[in-house]
């Protein structure tokens, strides 16, 4: 990482909208969303690989949101929209990482008991292992996944076979952002003979391993929350979450992690790959940043690239489905007849191919939300074509997280809000400064039981922006609403160094 900064000024447009200039002005400004005090948060080495991003060749977009801070390339809290080349520095090493949220039938005041709550940790981890390389073999009541099966998972996503083989319900997919994937060409058979060839050549070692990883957390900011579910007061609100399928004053589990250590593997094999062809042909890095490689569209680098992405989103995908499947059958031991289902499962480390400016492009959403209105033409057919889709936003544990629904003006963001909270504690400086005898009484207090024996500090709420103040950004600046919040009965973590 270029870790050379100049100082940078955000010029306000707006309540909570502002631009920085790039290029003396010559080429279009970094949009900027965040309030006065939020847009304080962002720091000058965030600003600066916005910067680098935005003069990178092809990039024609570069949205920076509420939750932005330091990342791999470009900012975490980012979007990149480019017609001519594909970056994995915005996708980042976590293919994938998203958003997916479980709704139960079971009233709130059914986890008020320690007991319950306990006996419900303790059910989930028998079948969900947590951490940096934890797989299958730490959970007796895991899901086993071997090869064969993890193969049909990269290359098909959420198709019924799979879904049927996992005991995931099959009508899931459907409230799934994208379920399934396909290659560079848009077919699944470009992944087929992607993946024989990475497997053939020696370029997939421990490739069981990596899937028996399936139905797991990674570590850091990777968790599983028990939720209680408060629907917002007004109309819309409450239309949008009957859609959506929300239960006000229900139980719902809310999920936070990507594609594992598979992932992983994938992506940092591709900035290795990228970074050996520039120092081979001489390319000259933007901002002198190795993390900001890339290829333009249509070279056998770019299609490798998003041959490999799709692998690993694919894998994303059936890990979520998989965990929300095992976390119901966990309720299902410690409450008898409780019922489940789906309500979204949406990612904000992914690249896409959408509509901006009228015209095709690939959207680089890096810890950014997708966020399409009512009405917009890519939700046609779907179960949000009136309403919007559900937006899934973590704050922390104590301050709790939202459900949002997309307004016209988030073309603004290229149809993109944030994808949570955002650091405003490098991992470092809170283990360094946070107390952790105070972090563990704060939950104790607020009633939050966790499977940590000491929450982690890098992990803490006094490590993340203020969630208040980055949703009153995304309101303010008009591209969605609040339609519901969640407030966090039980954590599950582990304390391994973050995957993305």
């Amino acid at each position: 990482m270029n870790t050379s900064t100049v100082k940078h000024s955000l010029i306000p447009t707006g309540d909570a909208t502002a631009i920085l200039p790039v290029a003396g002005g010559q080429q279009k400004p970094i949009t900027v969303i965040g309030t006065e005090a939020i847009r304080g948060t962002f720091g000058d080495q965030c600003l600066q690989q916005a910067v680098n991003s935005r003069l990178a060749p092809g990039v024609e977009e570069l949205v920076i949101n509420p939750d932005a801070h330091l990342g791999y390339g470009a900012p975490v809290g980012c979007v990149m929209a480019s017609p001519t080349h594909i970056y994995p520095g915005p996708v980042g090493v976590d293919i994938k990482c998203s958003m997916s949220l479980l709704q139960l039938d079971l009233p709130a005041g059914e986890v008020d008991g320690r007991d319950t709550r306990r006996a419900l940790i303790d059910a989930i981890l028998e079948r969900v292992p947590t951490g940096a390389g934890k797989g299958q073999r730490h959970a007796p009541k895991a899901r086993r996944v071997d090869a064969g099966l993890g193969r049909r998972v990269a290359v098909e996503g959420a198709s019924s076979g799979v879904c049927e083989s996992l005991g995931i319900p099959i009508h899931w997919a459907e409230r799934c952002e994208d379920s399934a994937h396909v290659g560079h060409d848009e077919t699944s058979d470009a992944l087929k003979r992607r993946l024989d060839w990475l497997m053939d050549t020696g370029r997939f070692p421990k490739f069981e391993d990596k899937v028996s990883q399936l139905g797991s957390y990674g570590g850091g900011n990777h968790f599983g929350e028990c939720e209680t579910v408060s629907v917002a007061g007004d109309e819309r609100a409450r239309a949008a979450t009957e859609a959506f399928g929300l239960r006000n004053g229900c139980v719902a589990f809310l999920s936070h992690c990507g594609s594992r250590g598979f992932g992983h593997h994938l992506a940092m094999g591709q900035f290795k790959a990228l970074q050996s062809k520039f120092d081979a042909w001489g390319i000259r890095f933007p901002g002198s940043d190795r993390e900001l490689c890339y290829a333009p569209l249509g070279t056998p680098e770019a299609d490798a690239y998003l041959d490999d992405m799709a692998l690993g989103a694919n894998f994303a995908t059936i890990n979520h489905l998989l965990i929300n499947a095992l976390v119901l059958e966990a309720f299902q031991e410690v409450v008898p007849g409780v019922s489940g289902d789906l309500v979204y499962f949406i990612s904000h480390n992914i690249a896409r191919k959408e509509i901006v400016n009228n015209k095709p492009m690939w959207v680089m959403r890096k810890g950014a939300t997708r966020a399409f209105p009512g009405g917009h033409h890519a939700l046609k057919g779907t179960p949000f074509e009136e309403t919007g889709h559900p937006i899934l936003l973590p704050g922390d544990p104590q301050r709790g997280s939202a459900v949002m629904v997309a307004d016209p003006g988030a073309e603004l963001s290229c149809y993109s809000v944030n994808h949570g909270a955002g650091r405003v504690l490098g991992r470092r400086q809170a283990i360094r400064t946070l107390d952790q005898d105070e972090i563990d009484r704060s939950f104790a207090e607020k009633d939050i039981m966790t499977n940590c024996r000491r929450y982690p500090k890098d992990e803490a709420p006094g490590a993340y922006k203020d969630f208040d103040e980055v949703l009153r950004s995304v309101k303010l600046a008009g591209l969605a609403s609040e339609t519901a919040r969640l407030k966090a009965r039980f954590v599950i973590k582990d304390a391994a160094k973050a995957d993305d």
